[in-house]
C-alpha cells in the first residue's frame, strides 16, 4: 500500500495544495487532478524521490507501512513514467527494456522476460527494432514495459497520454490500466482532463477530498 499522510509541498514557505492523505492499496490505481500548475507533477516527483531543492515538504510518504523519506530514490523502487517516453535512441528495443531488468535476473530468464513483455503489449518481434522506427503508441508500451520491468513496489504515471492523439489515447489508456492490473501493482496517474482517469477513483488535488 502506498499512502500519502498529511502531505503538502511548499515554495517560498507556501503551500502548494492542501494537505494529502490518501491510501492506494496494493494492486489499485488512483488518479490525481488538477488544473496546470497546481503541482501534480511535483507531487509525484516528491513521492519518486526527486524533488528539487526550491521546494519543502511536510508530513510523510509510506510504502508497505514504511516511510520512504530520507531515502533516495532508487531506494525507494517506485517506477515514474512521463508524458515523454525518454527511451534511448541509441539502444534498439531489446536493449532498452534489458536496462530497466534487475541485475538479479540474469542469461536465459533475462531474455525471457524481455520477449514475454513485448508479447503481452501485442509487439512480437520487435527485439532488434531501432527505436527511431517506432510509432509514438509503440514508444509509449515499450517505456511502460521498461517501467515495470524494473520491478517497481508502485508506479506513477505523469500525464502519459497527453501527446497522443484521442483514438490511440483511448487505446492506450485501457492497456496500461490492464497492465498494471495483470501485474498487480500499485499505482498513482496524474492529470488534467477526466477521460484519462478511466474507471478509477479521483482525488481533486485543489480540494483536497475523493470525487
Amino acid at each position: 500500500m502506498l499512502e500519502l499522510k498529511q502531505l503538502t509541498l511548499l515554495l517560498h514557505n507556501e503551500p502548494m495544495f492542501p494537505a494529502v492523505n490518501l491510501s492506494v492499496p496494493t494492486g489499485q490505481l488512483i488518479s490525481i487532478m488538477g488544473p496546470s500548475g497546481s503541482g501534480k507533477s511535483t507531487l509525484l516527483s516528491a513521492i519518486a524521490g526527486n524533488l528539487s531543492a526550491i521546494f519543502s515538504l511536510q508530513g510523510d510518504i509510506l510504502l508497505d507501512d514504511e516511510s520512504v523519506l530520507g531515502k533516495r530514490a532508487a531506494q525507494r523502487r517506485i517506477g515514474l513514467l512521463y508524458q515523454d517516453d525518454l527511451l534511448f535512441p541509441h539502444m534498439n528495443v531489446e536493449q532498452n527494456l534489458a536496462f530497466a531488468v534487475p541485475a538479479t535476473t540474469t542469461g536465459r530468464q533475462r531474455a525471457q522476460r524481455i520477449v514475454r513483455a513485448l508479447e503481452y503489449a501485442g509487439l512480437e518481434g520487435f527485439l532488434k527494432r531501432d527505436i527511431a522506427t517506432l510509432s509514438g503508441g509503440q514508444r509509449a508500451r515499450i517505456s511502460l514495459l521498461r517501467t515495470l520491468l524494473a520491478e517497481p513496489r508502485a508506479v506513477l504515471l505523469d500525464e502519459p497520454f497527453s501527446k497522443l492523439d484521442k483514438a490511440l489515447r483511448e487505446q492506450f489508456r485501457d492497456w496500461v490500466f490492464d497492465e498494471l492490473q495483470r501485474c498487480e501493482t500499485t499505482a498513482i496517474l496524474v492529470s488534467h482532463d477526466i477521460s484519462d482517469c478511466g474507471d478509477s477513483r479521483v482525488y481533486d488535488l485543489k480540494k483536497g477530498a475523493l470525487l
